[in-house]
């Protein structure tokens, strides 16, 4: 027999390794032995984890990453935007997600015009058609913030997340490739994620992409131009883009049990689970 339901479910919110959850047992009482002491472990590694924590003034990883980020593409001549987390159906519309789009069903609406943004991407186009008026070209621009999609659950799917987007306007078609790889090895230099790989795939909007991966998480997905979504915001040019996931940088860097204890929560501190006394 193997630990029951609920045996498992805290010992893996509490970080227990797979191979521990699944661990066989003869009869009952050895099992239970096994679990209150792993439990008994577990919780105490974990209060000594918050404890350091709070008492060396820790930051979140979170945090940490979002400044190391924007830190090394300010080095890379990225200029930051801060742009709302409330956008327009309109937005949408531009961005090909029209009702019958399977991806609008995920959509946060607040009202009939309103929604939570899913994605980054729409705003960063408003901002640099109006940039690349007056700004000399390569423009290089950049935001981290949340964004909202009605998600399924699992270890590797949260509700509220983090994205990075990075857009660099003006690249000449024949570095565009090139300089995808080179933007994704900066940012998984600067997130502290090695061994990641590039792998071609097809996305609802862009079409052909390059991800960036790791243990068959997709942790970024790029993009180029001229496309055709760029007509619709008057852009002309030719460009590259890159849109990662931070929750999920930390968990390919972390490996914890789930994206969740590395994201914005009330039952995860930085990875360590708060459930304990």
């Amino acid at each position: 027999m193997n630990f029951s339901v609920t045996q498992k479910e805290r010992l893996w919110e509490l970080g227990c390794p797979k191979e521990e959850l699944e661990r066989n047992f003869l009869e009952a009482g050895t099992r239970n032995k096994t679990f209150a002491l792993l439990e008994k472990q577990r919780a105490k590694q974990t209060k000594e984890r918050l404890r350091a924590f709070v008492t060396e003034g820790r930051q979140p990883s979170l945090a940490g990453l979002r400044q190391a980020l924007a830190a090394a593409l300010a080095a890379g001549g990225f200029t930051r935007l801060e742009t709302p987390a409330i956008i327009s159906k309109e937005f949408l519309r531009r961005m090909s997600l029209a009702e019958e789009h399977p991806l609008n069903d995920q959509v946060f609406w607040l009202d009939d015009r309103r929604c939570l943004r899913p994605m980054l991407a729409p705003n960063l186009y408003c901002v640099s058609r109006r940039l690349l008026n007056v700004c000399a070209k390569p423009l290089r621009v950049f935001e981290i913030g949340s964004c909202f999609r009605r998600e399924s659950s699992g270890a590797r799917h949260l509700e509220e997340f983090t994205m990075l987007n990075l857009a660099e306007w003006g690249t000449p078609l024949e570095e565009r490739q090139s300089r995808v790889r080179d933007l994704a090895k900066l940012v998984m230099t600067a997130a502290a994620v090695p061994d990641f790989e590039f792998t071609p795939e097809k996305s609802a909007l862009y079409g052909e992409t390059l991800d960036v991966t790791r243990g068959g998480w997709e942790l970024g997905s790029s993009a180029m131009g001229p496309h055709p979504l760029d007509a619709a915001w008057g852009i002309t040019d030719s460009w590259v883009g890159i849109g990662f996931g931070l929750e999920r940088l930390l968990a390919a860097r972390e490996q914890p049990n789930t994206i969740h204890a590395y994201g914005r929560s009330l039952t995860y501190l930085d990875g360590a689970a708060l459930n304990v006394k």
